[in-house]
């Protein structure tokens, strides 16, 4: 396989989650910038970062970088890549782009460039004049920063937020890939309680029981790289059989989400069950402020109102001056609260240990961290990390037989479902139930 330049892209403020992910995978050659992480790579970690990666954007192969204060050294030094080595003759080549603090500050202009350099390249390759772009997606994108040019083939297609399990959304929720970062920025394990009480449509439960169960958020979806000649079937296959393999179902796993609005926690429940987690995530109407719970030790990971709409703001104060009083009543617990409000600390009266600037969409948030004391310390078998079984390259993922007749009893696709190693059916329509997976182990 050839040594690949790849990206991923994220939200600002979430590079070093990604880059976290990706050393789980095994992926540790890296350069972390604002917006994207580089690390190198081959054709299966196409395949892999795309379906494990929980909080990147996309994955982006690097075709070349350079300086390009001229439209002509643009020109040129695009032609100059190896295009006529990834793109087909058919293949459609779309190129979008974007310019800050560049000469070259026209990004239309800046697109047909390109967009001309790259056919000069494929007329030389396939002696021919006109280009059909009837064929497999490479999306392309020409990405200037301080007069550098950064040429990149797309081979997510959507975006990596995009699981496939809501289908139905209410209101602005939050994005699954900020939903994955919180979680993972709050150092939250499986073998402790989580509560989310403004859950909404449910994105943070439903993410949290995802990585309790260790599936892969891509494991479901189809990806533009599956049409590339350069990425053959065989290495999907393979990624996604890895990916079922790790899936895991644990009884103590503790998920809560509670909302006030009947019509978003059916969304939630709607949401849980496409996923395949419903099982694992107990939803309740009720208020924030009488949430309770048995355990000494927890989290709160949530996304509250913020009040960006007039007049909205003096209910959401209300709101968080009444969750100081949950703060102090959970005086054990841990609180993790992302919301753009400025004064949000004197509201709960409390000032938090750590603070994080993130972006929810374009609203800038801060995501504030209020740690609470350490549990005694659990076993190792009680309190896994909620990534330890992840595939890497160094220590790949054990071969084992699935039964052809364990399948999810959920939803069901032709082409994908869980069957045996030697006849690759993969999952698209839904996940892996903990029914399907006690036939795995029996």
């Amino acid at each position: 396989m050839s040594k690949l330049q790849l990206i991923a892209t994220s939200a600002f403020g979430i590079e070093s989650v990604v880059a976290r992910e990706l050393k789980w995978l095994g992926y540790e050659d890296q350069l972390i910038e604002n917006g994207r992480v580089t690390f190198a790579g081959d054709e299966l970690a196409i395949c892999r970062s795309n379906i494990w990666l929980r909080t990147a954007d996309r994955v982006l192969v690097k075709m070349g970088e350079f300086e390009a204060l001229t439209f002509d050294e643009l020109f040129e030094r695009t032609k100059a890549l190896p295009w006529d080595e990834w793109l087909p003759e058919d293949a459609e080549f779309p190129v979008d782009g974007k310019s800050v603090n560049s000469k070259l500050a026209s990004v239309p202009d800046c697109q047909a460039i390109v967009k001309k350099a790259i056919v000069e390249k494929m007329k030389q390759r396939y002696k021919k004049q006109w280009f059909e772009e009837t064929g497999p997606l490479y999306r392309i994108e020409v990405s200037l920063l301080k007069d550098r040019a950064t040429l990149t083939i797309d081979t997510s297609g959507p975006g990596l937020h995009k699981r496939g399990y809501r289908d139905l959304v209410s209101g602005a929720p939050l994005k699954e890939t900020l939903a994955s970062a919180l979680l993972l920025i709050s150092r939250w394990k499986p073998g402790r309680e989580l509560i989310d009480p403004f859950c909404g449509s449910g994105t943070i439960p439903v993410e949290a029981a995802m990585m309790a169960a260790n599936m892969a958020p891509g494991i479901k979806r189809d990806f533009s790289a599956e049409r590339w000649h350069q990425v053959p079937a065989g290495l999907w296959n393979r990624a996604r059989e890895e990916a079922v393999d790790k899936v895991k179902f644990d009884s103590e796993i503790r998920l809560h989400g509670s909302d006030i609005d009947d019509g978003v926690l059916r969304l939630a429940r709607h949401h849980a069950d496409k996923a395949g987690v419903s099982q694992l995530i107990h939803f309740q109407k009720r208020d924030f402020s009488e949430i309770s719970s048995r355990y000494k030790y927890g989290f709160i990971v949530t996304n509250p109102p913020y009040g960006e709409r007039i007049g909205e703001m003096p209910e959401v104060e209300r709101i968080y001056r009444d969750l100081g009083a949950v703060f102090k009543r959970f005086d054990t617990w841990s609180f993790y609260v992302l919301t753009s409000h400025p004064r949000f600390e004197a509201l709960v009266g409390r000032k938090a240990d750590k603070k994080r600037k993130l972006y929810n969409g374009r609203i800038q948030c801060n995501y504030y961290q209020f740690f609470g004391p350490p549990p005694p310390k659990p076993s190792r078998e009680s309190d896994p990390a909620p990534q330890r079984d992840l595939p890497s390259e160094r220590d790949p993922a054990p071969q084992r037989d699935l039964p052809s007749q364990c399948v999810p009893k959920q939803q069901h696709s032709p082409r994908r479902d869980l069957v045996s190693r030697r006849s690759v059916i993969l999952c698209r329509n839904g996940y892996p139930t903990p029914e399907s997976q006690s036939c795995t182990e029996s």
